[in-house]
């Protein structure tokens, strides 16, 4: 049982930001954008709160759990900011949203390196020191098969991530706003007749994209460095498979999510596996897992996929 608790909980360090980076490019694209831009947005993001918490450390003013919240928000913040540049591309300018993306994915690793280089006198990685991750709670850890996997060696984030689940998926069935960002996705001709505005909704779902993807680049750092080195590893590329996969749907999307933790856990902790750890295979191979697994599962399921009907094409308030 101990092995099943720790690759439960090694699963979710996983999972949980591939689940927010993969909702915030639900809004984008449900509202008809297409944002790639998803992994330069999370370095920025990371790079953001990283940087916030670093000085905030350093001086001694914030830290424990207020330092983690306000982090996540500067996190946020700097994703939004970066973000509307893709906005600005994609909606104002009606420029190529592939190649708008594509380019902010260029750009964010190149200007975080270069501000903080700018910043720390030529050094690149920013440092911080984990004081996040819980032990256990006392009373809550002691329920039986549940409090080992959430209340044990666990970070808040793993609950944010549920939380911004449940949020994502009120605010997209249950709201006024998820209405308008569904319609200008589907129809924006018939939702400009119903006098929705396209363009601000599509900057609204861009907005929301951005700002959770900076928090998810923030929450995959925390768990597995004490540094920011000006890369999320592919994560938000990784979160494109997992949106799509998940077919635009908050809870498909969290399936998809837990799976891919699944083979994220498995690619990186195979030598707690006796199985694994027994094929004596090259570590290469066992990094390869998540990747193969994306590709071969949107070989088999992208033909299902059903993506919002005006995802990627710019409105054009002339045209009916």
């Amino acid at each position: 049982m101990h092995i099943i608790y720790f690759l439960f909980s090694q699963t979710l360090l996983f999972a949980i930001p591939l689940l927010i980076v993969a909702l915030g490019g639900m809004f984008s694209e449900r509202s008809g954008v297409v944002n790639l831009a998803l992994e330069g947005i999370m370095v920025m993001g990371g790079f953001g709160g990283i940087l916030f918490m670093h000085h905030m450390q350093n001086a001694m003013i914030l830290s424990g759990t207020p330092l983690l919240l306000a982090s996540l928000l500067v996190a946020g913040i700097v994703g939004l900011i970066f973000s509307l540049l893709h906005s600005f591309a994609a909606i104002h300018l009606k420029a190529d949203q592939t190649i708008s993306g594509t380019a902010l994915n260029m750009l964010g690793p190149a200007l975080a390196i270069f501000v903080a280089k700018t910043l720390q006198d030529g050094v690149q990685n920013i440092t911080f020191e984990n004081e996040f991750r819980i032990a256990s709670i006392p009373i809550l850890s002691k329920i039986p098969f549940i409090g080992p996997m959430f209340f044990e060696n666990f970070y808040l984030t793993t609950f944010l991530g549920i939380i911004i689940l449940l949020i994502s998926w009120y605010v997209l069935i249950k709201t006024k706003l998820g209405l308008h960002i569904r319609s200008c996705g589907e129809n924006p001709q018939a939702a400009d007749a119903a006098g929705i505005s396209v363009y601000k909704i599509r900057y609204i779902g861009v907005s929301i994209s951005g700002f959770l993807a900076g928090i998810g680049g923030l929450v995959y750092i925390l768990p597995i460095s004490t540094e920011f080195t000006g890369t999320v590893a592919g994560y938000g590329f990784l979160a494109l498979a997992v949106m799509i996969f998940g077919n635009w749907t908050p809870w498909r999307i969290a399936g998809a999510s837990f799976f891919f933790g699944i083979t994220k856990t498995l690619a990186y902790t195979y030598g707690s596996i006796p199985f694994l750890a027994s094929l004596s295979l090259p570590d290469t191979v066992y990094k390869l897992i998540p990747y193969v697994a994306t590709l071969v599962l949107l070989a088999f399921t992208s033909k299902h996929s059903a993506a919002p009907l005006a995802d990627g094409i710019p409105y054009d308030k002339s045209k009916r």
